[in-house]
């Protein structure tokens, strides 16, 4: 009897993404499109006792609430002196090291392998934007403008919401729930555009 074995070697290793496809999810519903973001490189940073906040690549954080865009990065204030560092396109390299090098004295840790990003962005203002968050997302839209961000149920589900600007929101969940949350996303927009 004899056991045919398999080899697979690095070499042959693919990337895939949250959603487990080689390329990103894109999709369109009336107004909306939901893109997932799979070069978004994201790192958790803290201060430690006795360390003076950082301005990371030049980027002055956020406090409660909030979310700021610099040159190349971002940020999204997630508790007491801890913040969550953005990096479009920046994915598949070593962004939690750079963001160490620019934050001395404080705990970095990288955070893009746990998590998925979906862009939502809306062709016609506002309203499709704030019709699928009042669907899906239980906080008070009317004081969700550009720059705001929180954490929040979603379904079952716990993720951070950005409002990047009045016609785009971003969504970060946990990267072990990209399916379900893809699944909420694509329900409610189908929905709204039935209407």
């Amino acid at each position: 009897m004899s056991i045919l074995k398999e080899h697979v070697f690095v070499s042959d290793l693919r990337p895939i993404t949250a959603l487990g496809a080689a390329l990103p999810r894109l999709a369109s519903f009336g107004a909306l499109e939901i893109r997932e973001n799979g070069g978004l490189a994201l790192a958790s940073m803290a201060l430690r006792r006795g360390t003076i906040e950082p301005t990371p690549f030049g980027l002055a954080l956020p406090g409660p609430g909030r979310w700021i865009a610099g040159q190349r990065v971002a940020a999204l204030w997630t508790g007491l002196d801890q913040w969550m560092i953005e990096a479009e396109g920046h994915a598949e390299l070593d962004f939690a090291a750079e963001l160490k090098q620019l934050a001395p004295g404080c705990s970095v840790t990288e955070q893009t392998d746990g998590w998925v990003a979906f862009e939502i962005v809306s062709r016609a203002g506002t309203g499709p934007i704030d019709s699928l968050l009042s669907k899906l997302v239980n906080f008070d839209l009317a004081d969700f403008g550009p720059g705001c961000a929180t954490r929040t149920g979603l379904e079952h589900m716990s993720c951070f919401v950005i409002r990047r600007s009045e016609a785009h929101i971003a969504l970060l969940g946990a990267r072990s729930s990209a399916g379900s949350l893809w699944h909420a996303l694509e329900t409610a927009a189908k929905r709204l555009e039935e209407r």
